[in-house]
Parts: C-alpha cells; sequence; structure tokens
C-alpha cells in the first residue's frame, strides 16, 4: 500500500444489522471506525483502490455523505502509483485515534421506498451501472436469489464506460455520455448497480461535471431483485 494508509472495508464499515451487502453504517458507526482510522471529517483525505477506479468511489461517497467534504480519489489508484514508480510499503499502520464528527446528508443516499415513489411520479432519472448483459437480463445476477433485469426506466450506463485506465474520463466525455443517453444533469438523478459499490462512480462522474441533485440508491439490485412486489423490466431499456 502507500506509505501510511489505512484500509477502508466497504464490508465492515457498513450497516452490520442489515442482510444486505455494505450497506451505510449509521453516523455514529462511521464516525467510531473512521476516528479510530485516525481521520477526522476536517481532514484532507486521498482515497484509492487497487483497480484503478472501482470501489474508491464508494469510500468517497461515504465521508461525502457523513460530512467529510475535502474527499479526493487518486487518478489511476495503486496501478498508477506503482507504475510511476513511488514508494509502497507493507505491514498494517497503527494511526492515532482522532474525533469524527459526522454531518449526515441524506439528499445523496436513496432508499427502495423512496425509489418506488420515483417510478409513481417520475420525479427523477434512474441510472444502472451494472454490466448492460445483467441490465438487460440476458445473465443471471451473480447473487442467488435475484431476478434479472433492471428498474423499469432506468438508463444502462455500465460502469466500465466511466474510466480509461483507471481513470476517470475527462468532463467533457462525461458530459458526453450523459447527454447521449438522453439524461439531463440538471434535474435529479439517482444512481444504481448490483449493491451500491459501483453506482457511486456514477455519482462522483456527476459530482465531476457539476451536477447538483444526484444520489446513489444504497440496496440497488441486491434489493430491488429480491423476489417480492418490486417491479422489474428486461430488454435493453
Amino acid at each position: 500500500h502507500i506509505p501510511g494508509a489505512v484500509f477502508f472495508d466497504i464490508d465492515k464499515i457498513a450497516d452490520q444489522s442489515s442482510p444486505l451487502p455494505h450497506m451505510l453504517a449509521s453516523p455514529a458507526e462511521f464516525s467510531a471506525t473512521a476516528g479510530a482510522m485516525g481521520i477526522s471529517e476536517t481532514d484532507t483525505i486521498v482515497v484509492y483502490d487497487g483497480m484503478g477506479l472501482f470501489s474508491a468511489a464508494r469510500a468517497w461517497w461515504n465521508f461525502r455523505i457523513m460530512g467529510a467534504l475535502n474527499v479526493f480519489i487518486l487518478d489511476g489508484g495503486f496501478p498508477a502509483w506503482k507504475a510511476a514508480n513511488y514508494p509502497v510499503s507493507a505491514g498494517t499502520p497503527r494511526p492515532n485515534p482522532k474525533t469524527f464528527k459526522a454531518s449526515f446528508d441524506p439528499a445523496t443516499v436513496r432508499s427502495k421506498e423512496e425509489v418506488l415513489k420515483i417510478l409513481a411520479f417520475n420525479s427523477a432519472q434512474l441510472v444502472d451501472s451494472r454490466p448492460a448483459d445483467r441490465f438487460s437480463g440476458a445473465a443471471p445476477e451473480p447473487r442467488p436469489g435475484l431476478r434479472s433485469g433492471h428498474i423499469p426506466g432506468a438508463k444502462s450506463m455500465p460502469f466500465a464506460s466511466f474510466a480509461e485506465s483507471g481513470k476517470l474520463k475527462d468532463v467533457n466525455d462525461l458530459r458526453a455520455m450523459f447527454e447521449e443517453k438522453g439524461i439531463d444533469v440538471a434535474a435529479p438523478i439517482v444512481a444504481s448497480c448490483g449493491s451500491g459499490v459501483s453506482a457511486a462512480l456514477v455519482d462522483l462522474a456527476l459530482a465531476s461535471i457539476g451536477a447538483q441533485d444526484h444520489a446513489v440508491y444504497d440496496g440497488s439490485w441486491a434489493q430491488w431483485g429480491l423476489p417480492g412486489e418490486t417491479p422489474v423490466e428486461a430488454g435493453e431499456g
């Protein structure tokens, strides 16, 4: 790892009472964990992952929703760091604890009930960042017991399309991608995916181009795709 870095475990820094994977932790739980990691909400925080750009967006979103505003993602992640021959370390750092005072922002997360209301009133645009064959229902879901398809009316924007060589695409390219899909970035947008991880990459892209009203459906398909009454569509949308 990069010298001095601490590990953000998206499965442990989560709501452990939920049967759904890595759901957002409570502000109190997040504060305790982040503080134990030696992080304050006023710190400048740089997040990276081992793929270049994937789960780092989820950690970025976690910190932002809890009130840490100076949060950035390392362009290219750990692969770019190593390619530049910068120093690396092994072992587990033991940071000095700090106090993290969470200030939860509910505007940047949506529940299943809120997405159902969006469908009823057509009050936001839905973006699904799973691979296209899972969106269409042509490929089965990797989690057993889930239905195939997508939320009715959602637009497919696979997460891999937002990055090149592990780096977020240029803002002009990102704007063009949303425009090509017929998505108005000045209007409300809610992103979903398989379990709330790659949806945060959509949220990152929207923040990067200056969009103001965007959120993540935290339960995503791990919740929506369960057997039940939530409506599901198949096909390319």
